[in-house]
C-alpha cells in the first residue's frame, strides 16, 4: 500500500505560510479516516516582509474558507476596503492622466460586446465609467457596501487593504486555537532525506520535525525548493525592470482625513509609488528600477512625494525601510515531495497585489487537489507545476502592458519600458491582433484566469490605447442593441442609486468598528 500523506509541514510563517497551513487544515484537518495534522515551523528571527497590502476581491473568499469572521479581520488588522487600482500619470507625464482598474466586471460581461460599442460610440467617456458604476463610486469616495449588509457581501466587487503584519498573527491565532494548526518557533539548520523526499527539517532547538508533505514558505532564501533541491531561479528582469522598493508607512493627520477604496499608483522617474489608505495610517512605497535610480534619488523621490501628500507631517521623524528583489520565478515550484508557496517560488513588484493573488492561487490548488499519498502526490505536482508556470506568465504578460502603452518618454526608464524588445512575444502580438477586436476569451482563455479579458481591457483603454480599426458596431440586430442600450442604462442608474446610498469608505469602516461584538 502507497504511503499516505497524513503530516504537513509548512517551514516558515507569513501570509503565505498561515494562509497555506489554514486552508488545509480547514479542508483536510477534520475528524476521519483522512485526517491531515498541519504543523507549522515560524522562525523567530525573520521579520515579515510586509510589502503587499492589497489583496484581490478572492481573498474574501479565501478568508470564509479559512473560517475567520470579517468584523474581525477590520479589527484586528486595521484593514479597509478596497475597489481596484487607481493609476496617475502613467500614460503621460501629467498628474491630470488618471484611469481605473475597477474590481467590478462590465455589465453584461462576457455576454455582451461593451468594449466594442465603447470604441464605436463612447467618445470621451472613460472605459470604466461606461461600463460599471463602481468607477464613480471610487471617484466620490464611497464604500463599496453597506453596514447593514452581511460580511462578505456587496454592492460593488472588493478586496482589502490591511497591515501585513497584524494579517499575519490574524492568521495564526486562528489556525492554531481554532483549526487545530502545531506551531513550532526555531531556525530549520538542517534536512533530512529519504530515498529524495524530504523526511524531517532540524531546529536550533535540537528538535526534528518529520512530515509526508513539507511547503515552502521561507521567503526569497527558498531554504527547501531552491536551497535543498537547488531549483534553479527564471529572472524576468529584461521584462519587468523594478528590482527594489523603498517603504515607509504616515499616520493619517487628522482622524477625520479619507480613505481611499483602491490602491493608488503614481508613476514617477524610474518606477511608480503605492499609496495604500487604511483607517490609521498610510503604507506608501516607492517601486523601482535600481539601474535608473540610485537609492539616494529614489529616497529623494519618495520623501518628496510624502510631503506633498502630508505637509504636516515632518519627513525626518518617518522610518524608511529598503527592500531589495530579484524578479524571477523558480523554474519549478513542486519537486518530490516539496512545494513552495509565496516568495520561496518566485516574486515580482506589487504592481496589481498579484504577489498575494499567487499565493492564494497556490494554496488553494494544494487545499483543493491534496494528495492523499505519495502516487497521487506525483501526478499533483505536475498539474501545479504546470498551473503556477502559467500564472507566472500571465502575471508577467499583464504587469508588462502597464508599462509598454505609456507615452512617457521623459526618461530613460520610460523609454525602456515602451521597447517592445524587452515585450513578451505573446504580448506583442496581442498588442497587434487588439489593433482589430478588444481582449477577449481567447486571449485569457482559462476560467480561473488571475486576470480576466476586462483586466486587460481596463489597462488597455485607461492608458489611451485605440485600435487602428474600430471594431464592427456591435447590436447588428434590434434584439442585441436593446440589450446593449439597457445595460448602460441600467448602469448609469445603479451609479446614481449608490452614490446616494452608499456611505464613504471611512465612515462604513467607523461604523463597522463600532458595532457591538465587532469594536
Amino acid at each position: 500500500m502507497d504511503k499516505q500523506t497524513s503530516r504537513v509541514v509548512v517551514v516558515g510563517g507569513g501570509t503565505a505560510g498561515w494562509i497555506t497551513a489554514g486552508l488545509i487544515a480547514a479542508t483536510h484537518g477534520r475528524a476521519g479516516a483522512r485526517r491531515v495534522a498541519v504543523t507549522l515551523i515560524e522562525s523567530p528571527d525573520i521579520p515579515i516582509i510586509g510589502v503587499g497590502e492589497g489583496t484581490w476581491p478572492s481573498m474574501r473568499a479565501t478568508l470564509q474558507s479559512i473560517g475567520i469572521d470579517e468584523g474581525e479581520l477590520i479589527r484586528s488588522c486595521d484593514a479597509s476596503f478596497k475597489q481596484g487600482t487607481e493609476f496617475i500619470a502613467w500614460a503621460e507625464n501629467d498628474p491630470d492622466d488618471r484611469y481605473y482598474h475597477p474590481f467590478s466586471l462590465p455589465a453584461e460581461y462576457p455576454a455582451l460586446p461593451l468594449a466594442d460599442y465603447w470604441l464605436a460610440h463612447a467618445g470621451t467617456t472613460s472605459f470604466a465609467e461606461f461600463v460599471t458604476p463602481q468607477a464613480r463610486l471610487i471617484e466620490a469616495g464611497m464604500a463599496p457596501k453597506q453596514a447593514s449588509m452581511p460580511a462578505y457581501s456587496f454592492a460593488v466587487n472588493y478586496g482589502y487593504h490591511f497591515d501585513a503584519g497584524k494579517f499575519a498573527r490574524l492568521l495564526h491565532r486562528h489556525a492554531v486555537d481554532t483549526l487545530g494548526v502545531d506551531y513550532v518557533a526555531g531556525n530549520v539548520t538542517g534536512i533530512d532525506s529519504d530515498g529524495g523526499d524530504i523526511a524531517a527539517v532540524r531546529l536550533d532547538t535540537g528538535e526534528s520535525v518529520s512530515g509526508d508533505l513539507f511547503v515552502d514558505c521561507t521567503g526569497q532564501k527558498s531554504l527547501l525548493l531552491g536551497g535543498h533541491f537547488g531549483v534553479g531561479f527564471e529572472s524576468v528582469r529584461d521584462t519587468l525592470f523594478n528590482d527594489a522598493a523603498i517603504a515607509v508607512q504616515v499616520p493619517h493627520e487628522r482622524p477625520t482625513d479619507p480613505i481611499a477604496s483602491v490602491t493608488r499608483a503614481t508613476a514617477v522617474d524610474a518606477g511608480w509609488i503605492w499609496d495604500i489608505a487604511l483607517k490609521n495610517r498610510r503604507g506608501i512605497g516607492y517601486v523601482h528600477s535600481t539601474a535608473h535610480a540610485d537609492e539616494a534619488a529614489a529616497m529623494a523621490t519618495l520623501r518628496s512625494y510624502v510631503r506633498e501628500q502630508f505637509p504636516a507631517t515632518s519627513v525626518d521623524d518617518l522610518d524608511f525601510r529598503r527592500i531589495p528583489f530579484e524578479p524571477g520565478y523558480r523554474r519549478q515550484f513542486w519537486v518530490n515531495n516539496c512545494v513552495a508557496v509565496g516568495l520561496s517560488g518566485g516574486f515580482i513588484e506589487p504592481l496589481e497585489a498579484s504577489a498575494l493573488a499567487l499565493i492564494e492561487q497556490g494554496a488553494s490548488m494544494l487545499a483543493r487537489q491534496f494528495p492523499l499519498d505519495r502516487t497521487i502526490m506525483t501526478v499533483v505536482a505536475k498539474r501545479f507545476n504546470e498551473k503556477m508556470l502559467y500564472n507566472w506568465q500571465r502575471v508577467i504578460e499583464f504587469l508588462k502592458l502597464h508599462y509598454v502603452l505609456s507615452r512617457r518618454s521623459d526618461t530613460p526608464y520610460w523609454s525602456a519600458c515602451r521597447d517592445l524588445q524587452h515585450c513578451p512575444e505573446e504580448l506583442a502580438d496581442k498588442l497587434v491582433l487588439w489593433q482589430q477586436q478588444a481582449p477577449r476569451y481567447d486571449d485569457v482563455p482559462r476560467v480561473d484566469e488571475l486576470f480576466p479579458a476586462a483586466s486587460y481591457q481596463y489597462v488597455l483603454y485607461g492608458m489611451g490605447f485605440r485600435p487602428k480599426y474600430t471594431p464592427v458596431e456591435p447590436g447588428a440586430d434590434a434584439d442585441e442593441h436593446q440589450r446593449v442600450d439597457k445595460a448602460l442604462h441600467e448602469t448609469q442608474e445603479r451609479a446614481r442609486r449608490m452614490l446616494g446610498g452608499l456611505p464613504t469608505n471611512r465612515k462604513l469602516l467607523d461604523e463597522l468598528t463600532s458595532l457591538p461584538g465587532v469594536a
